[in-house]
């Protein structure tokens, strides 16, 4: 693994986005024997009069460079009020480059606030597959909004039928809160025989981003709208935590060359503008989208800054090791202050973190003992705690968490302390199940009844596969928890298993079907 390859300065090549095809010999006419855009398109970080359109050219997917030739090629890209592209409002070239996989991010400027556009990708050959994007509505207005927010889709474990149905959703926005690809696979399912190994080179990244983007239901979910995308564990190495992964015969430096690998590719595949950083190892993703006057969504990164797992990992009785140490933490001091920060200035009707793993904490044990999760925020107790306590200061009541990470549904009540249940309540978060991971899943994890006296802070559960609507106004919040019941076979139908509301400005939850 070149070293150089990873860790670079991301600005030498900002001008590769920005649509300049002389800074390198730009092969102006390629042609393939196959279609470049096997992958798709997708549309992303939408503001009141700017998204981000995206594609990457691959014409044999599971090849060296997708099956480029190595020279910079120059694509155009189309946008337009019709999918025809008779009405055109923006156009223009654009390099794709091998030192970036061959993938192309446009930020198209100028675009009116609160409205939906085409867009498309052109070559020679003919155009890219047909995407819709939308921007947000001006600053200060309080449009609706709907979306949805998934994550965990591990190819191997099951079908991404959840996005066949949310293809068919009305639909502003998707957040995918992480796990969009997996790490590992094995020799079994839907995987193909030659990737059934862990990965660790951009390369091989590039080419397990490939596999899951070929599906046709991913492909047309991303199609649909924009998307809000973040990262989680396993886009790098399952439960890594800063510069540890699980392997403890990884040394640092060989995690930091990984992690660099891991995170150019993931910024190869998505819909997210050019990064600032000074190499790929440190990519900062967190980051603020405003829909107009309404809600603002802060995406966070619980991995690349966390402290270690305490007692190990895994799930552990507390307290343990240095558990409860008030130095650990999740965010990092920086991402923390400017949350914090944030949440304290902005006076939307609310607040959304977008964001990974648990954030309330589930105890596992009947009885005096606890045992919780030493990789969810239950894992960082302290830290959990003052920032829930930032929240009650700043946004209480109007602040709600998307969570993914777990493979199941949950509907939790945040307090500004769990130590004790007269603790207000000023936060609600829910928590969204797999799309594919976990395979076909269960109506309620069967040990969670004899548990419930222990978490009087969880309202429900559930364990199917899908994902969860939201549509939000300035004065309710409400949440349909979407499930199919198989992902192992093809076109399981998809339903309602509950639905939730929030009152904006009144901490707190309730069930409404």
């Amino acid at each position: 693994m070149d070293r150089r390859t990873f860790l670079v300065d991301l600005s030498r090549y900002a001008a590769l986005c920005a649509g300049v095809p002389n800074v390198w010999r730009v092969a102006s006419h390629p042609s393939w024997v196959d279609d470049p855009f096997t992958l798709g398109v997708a549309s992303g970080d939408p503001l009141f009069d700017r998204c981000v359109i995206w594609t990457r050219l691959a014409p044999r997917p599971f090849e060296a460079l997708g099956g480029m030739n190595g020279l910079k090629t120059a694509v155009g890209w189309e946008v337009a009020h019709d999918e025809s592209f008779g009405r055109m409002v923006r156009s223009g070239r654009v390099t794709a480059a091998p030192e970036l996989g061959y993938s192309l991010h446009v930020d198209v400027e100028g675009l009116e606030p609160d409205r939906w556009y085409f867009y498309r990708f052109t070559t020679n050959e003919g155009p890219s597959p047909v995407g819709r994007l939308r921007t947000a509505p001006a600053p200060g207005a309080d449009t609706p909004l709907d979306f949805a927010f998934c994550s965990c889709q591990n190819y191997e474990q099951g079908l991404f039928t959840a996005y066949e149905h949310m293809a068919a959703e009305r639909l502003d926005l998707v957040a995918h809160l992480g796990d969009y690809i997996y790490e590992y696979a094995t020799n079994e399912g839907r995987v193909r025989e030659h990737h059934g190994f862990e990965v660790t080179s951009v390369e091989d990244y590039r080419a397990r981003y490939a596999q899951y983007k070929l599906d046709p239901a991913l492909q047309a979910a991303h199609a649909l709208c924009p998307w809000i995308v973040t990262w989680d564990d396993h886009e790098v190495d399952n439960n890594y935590a800063g510069l540890v992964g699980e392997n403890v015969f990884e040394a640092e430096e060989q995690m930091r060359r990984r992690r660099a690998a891991a995170y150019q590719a993931w910024w190869e595949h998505q819909p997210v503008r050019v990064p600032r950083a000074r190499s790929w190892a440190d990519l900062t993703i967190r980051r603020t989208l405003a829909w107009g006057g309404l809600a603002t969504f802060r995406v966070l990164d619980t991995r690349q800054y966390r402290s270690d797992q305490a007692c190990g990992d895994g799930t552990d009785a507390v307290p343990c090791g240095d558990w409860a140490d008030p130095s650990r933490t999740m965010l990092g001091r920086e991402q923390e202050r400017w949350l914090l920060e944030g949440l304290g200035t902005d006076r939307a009707p609310w607040q959304v973190l977008a964001q990974q793993v648990m954030m309330a904490p589930f105890d596992r044990m009947p009885g005096p003992v606890t045992s919780t999760s030493m990789d969810q925020w239950s894992g960082y107790p302290a830290a959990r705690d003052h920032l829930l306590r930032g929240v009650a200061e700043r946004a209480p009541g109007r602040t709600v968490v998307l969570t993914g990470d777990i493979h199941s549904n949950w509907v939790n009540d945040l307090r500004a302390g769990f130590d004790r249940p007269d603790h207000p309540v000023v936060a609600t978060e829910f928590v969204g199940t797999s799309i594919s991971s976990g395979g076909d899943g269960q109506d309620e994890w069967e040990g969670v009844e004899a548990v419930r006296d222990e978490n009087p802070h969880l309202n429900w559960q559930n364990s199917r596969r899908g994902y969860v609507r939201c549509r939000v106004d300035s004065r309710l919040w409400t949440a349909d928890y979407r499930t199919v019941d198989q992902v192992s076979t093809p076109g399981a139908p998809v339903k309602t298993a509950s639905s939730w509301r929030v009152e904006a400005g009144r901490a707190g939850v309730e069930r409404t079907g």
